[in-house]
């Protein structure tokens, strides 16, 4: 449903009300698959209202890429809403059962959370991705998107409110809140109607609503992302490692920020991220690092590196490079500045990396890999509707079973309690 007026008790009341309705699994899938069809149909109006929001930003803004719809991403969209649809619903699963002595039947089954709302910046894709995973569990969506998707967010909107009229699905399963602040507020302090609420997006916005909100929060987005390279690090991953995850797409969350290199490989500093100088990636290098990289790299690109540099998310082609004498002082560098998103070792030594895997506090801890993999898709979630970084209830990608909690349901023949 479009809000159109500013009663906003209103749309949440009849979105508490949609989500007490059940539909079939199988209408479910099917008006998923219609969805991706017509977000396909509908490439050239997505890109024509999506240009109009892009007009509007400056495209130097770590934002400008975010907001960005092109023909391959709408095409990924449709496909990740395909995957959602071929997927095994979450709910109803018996997560565990047994019969007391006193003969009552008592099992714990999973369910939906309820009203989901989600509060996001200029990210066009969240909208068709959490009205996908929400519908698929059973949920109903609150969206309150960012004005700079305005015009991208209403669109998509549209395609949806099409596809379920067409099944006379009620409207009030998915909610597009106005882009202005007044709209947040009222999400903030929806108690009562709404039962969880998302951020996606800016350390500023998640900070804003987990200080704000009366409703329940789970912390979502903000990546801080690590990688240390070993002393028994292989030079040849570790290249191709650092590259992907620092230009993969510098814009998202899971964007490498800092890059921890044992001092015993001084020497390789040089090759380690002579790739990354070819897409002009900035390098904030610590006083050791900047010497040993000075007349390798080039000047124009390298700078020292300051003190804020290290527990910055750049959202940019920009990097810290930090040297360390052990691997403990790794450790202590990566718990001291992670925001607990992703982080990656490259080693070649087992014990090394097992106990990396194990001592490092994030939701996502690699070996060898990029961090760039830490995606719902990537994980076979199908979507994300975020990337937790808390610990409470879910963690990491969050995909179709993590919207869902459960109830315990008890059976019995007449009992009652001494």
């Amino acid at each position: 449903m479009l809000v159109k007026e500013r009663n906003y008790a209103a749309y949440f009341e009849k979105a508490r009300l949609a989500s007490r309705k059940n539909i079939a699994p199988g209408v479910i899938n099917n008006v998923l698959r219609d969805l991706a069809e017509a977000a396909i149909a509908q490439t050239h109006y997505l890109l024509a209202e999506n240009k109009k929001d892009l007009d509007r930003m400056d495209h130097r803004d770590p934002k400008y890429d975010r907001l960005k719809l092109t023909a391959d991403r709408i095409a990924a969209m449709a496909a990740e809403i395909t995957n959602i649809a071929k997927l095994k619903s979450p709910l109803g699963r018996v997560l565990s059962k047994k019969t007391m002595p006193n003969a009552l039947h008592i099992s714990k089954v999973s369910v939906p959370l309820g009203v989901v709302g989600v509060i996001y910046e200029a990210r066009p894709n969240v909208t068709f991705d959490v009205f996908s995973l929400c519908f698929k569990t059973g949920n109903v969506c609150i969206l309150k998107g960012g004005s700079d998707a305005y015009h991208s967010n209403k669109a998509i909107m549209g395609i949806i409110q099409w596809v379920l009229a067409t099944y006379d699905i009620d409207p009030n399963v998915v909610t597009l809140l106005p882009p202005e602040r007044d709209a947040a507020d009222a999400l903030l302090n929806a108690i009562g109607y709404v039962d969880v609420l998302i951020p996606r997006g800016s350390q500023q916005l998640i900070e804003h609503v987990r200080n704000n909100s009366k409703v329940p929060v789970i912390e979502t987005g903000a990546g801080i992302v690590h990688t240390y390279f070993d002393e028994f690090g292989d030079l040849e991953k570790g290249s191709k490692i650092v590259f992907n995850a620092k230009t993969r797409r510098v814009s998202v969350c899971n964007a490498l920020d800092c890059l921890i290199v044992h001092y015993s490989r001084l020497k390789d500093l040089p090759a380690l991220l002579s790739p990354l100088a070819a897409k002009n990636v900035v390098v904030y290098a610590d006083k050791t690092a900047f010497m040993i990289l000075k007349g390798h790299y080039p000047d124009g690109i390298l700078s020292h590196a300051k003190p804020e540099h290290f527990g910055t998310e750049f959202l940019a082609l920009r990097m810290a490079v930090k040297l360390v004498d052990t691997f403990e002082e790794a450790l202590d560098h990566i718990a001291k500045n992670s925001s607990k998103h992703s982080e990656a070792i490259i080693t070649e030594d087992d014990e090394r990396a097992e106990a990396f895997l194990n001592r490092v506090d994030a939701a996502a801890v690699y070996v060898n890999a990029s961090t760039a993999f830490t995606d719902g898709a990537q994980f076979g979630l199908g979507a994300e509707i975020g990337i937790s970084t808390q610990k409470l209830h879910a963690r990491g990608p969050m995909g179709l079973a993590e919207l869902t909690s459960y109830k315990w349901k008890v059976k019995g023949n007449g009992q009652v309690r001494d």
